[in-house]
């Protein structure tokens, strides 16, 4: 008797399990190959035609992982414009800087126009970040898929999750760390800083009303000419190359900018110079290999980052407006 009991209890366990997976599947190595094959291929197409004609769009791709997936989920929560009841994280003051979103719509356009309404607007997010990396010069780095969109902003809590360039590096670790991403994977995804551009309202607290003196003398010059003002408008195009050197190219010449002393905030000199993360800048700096290594090992934990599987969420008709508001 005993023996029926528990082996009923066993299928009633094995039962809820299955249904427990299939309510909540897991990420997957190329998700829609049944439902929508050319859809990684017209995500990267897009990507490389995009590229051509902007080529800050690249930045704007590998920065929006960074925004989306960091707060709470990986779920394009970030495309979401603001309505009279929400305010939009894209539309923040941490979000100052960041464009380019017009094109992810192009992007879903293109792959709508094959598969209607089966490719998520988070996954297309995560993919034009991945081929964006690529067209930076960085590595190809396979990522799984199978996320749903949310259908709320993350506005209210987004300073909870991001880290901020001006924090301490002890808040920066623990903000990574709460996802996942140890120390030599935050010094990796902050080599981002290789490609790209800093606004001067970022950095003239370092030049303002008197030069950072840890700052290398030698590169004052060019950022004081680059930011004139102590107060910039923030809609004027004022701002500094983060890689003077190699500015459209991701690689490891930023370990050896800021062990130089020319980064430009705050987070890149804590970076180089703070115990915990100083030896991985230094083995980043000599090994381009292994900061690949690194960054993408942390890019796909990052990615990964509680996404909506399943039933939760929704697949978005177009990426700025959750279904209800189309």
């Amino acid at each position: 008797m005993a023996s029926k009991h528990i082996f009923f209890f066993a299928i009633l366990f094995f039962s809820a399990v299955s249904v427990f997976a299939e309510e909540n599947p897991s990420l997957v190595m190329d998700y829609y190959k049944d439902t929508c094959p050319q859809a990684e291929e017209i995500i990267k197409e897009q990507v490389k035609l995009l590229y051509k004609r902007h080529k800050n769009t690249a930045f704007s791709w590998l920065r929006n992982i960074f925004h989306d997936c960091f707060v709470e989920s990986c779920d394009a929560s970030l495309l979401l414009d603001s309505t009279r009841r929400m305010l939009s994280e894209k539309e923040t003051d941490r979000s100052f800087g960041m464009r380019n979103f017009r094109y992810i719509e192009t992007i879903k356009e293109a792959v709508e126009r094959e598969c209607p309404g089966v490719v998520s607007c988070a996954d297309i997010l995560v993919l034009s970040g991945r081929d964006g990396i690529v067209a930076l010069g960085g590595p190809h780095i396979p990522l799984k898929t199978g996320r749903r969109d949310g259908r709320k902003s993350r506005a209210d809590i987004l300073e909870q999750h991001l880290p901020d360039h001006n924090e301490s590096m002890s808040v920066v670790l623990e903000r990574f760390a709460n996802i996942g991403i140890n120390t030599p994977g935050v010094v990796a995804l902050l080599g981002s800083h290789s490609v790209g551009r800093t606004h001067c309202v970022k950095l003239v607290h370092r030049l303002y009303p008197e030069v950072d003196p840890q700052l290398n003398p030698e590169h004052v010059p060019h950022m004081l000419k680059k930011c004139p003002d102590p107060i910039p408008d923030p809609k004027a195009v004022q701002y500094v190359r983060n890689d003077r050197g190699t500015p459209m190219v991701l690689d490891n010449n930023y370990y050896r900018n800021i062990l130089d002393n020319k980064g430009l905030m705050l987070v890149d000199h804590q970076l180089a110079m703070d115990k915990r993360t100083k030896p991985y800048v230094k083995k980043m700096a000599k090994s381009q290999n292994y900061f690949f290594k690194e960054f993408a090992r942390a890019i796909t934990i990052l990615s990964e980052n509680n996404p909506l599987t399943g039933t939760k969420g929704e697949i978005r008709k177009q990426c700025n407006l959750s279904n209800k508001l189309h």
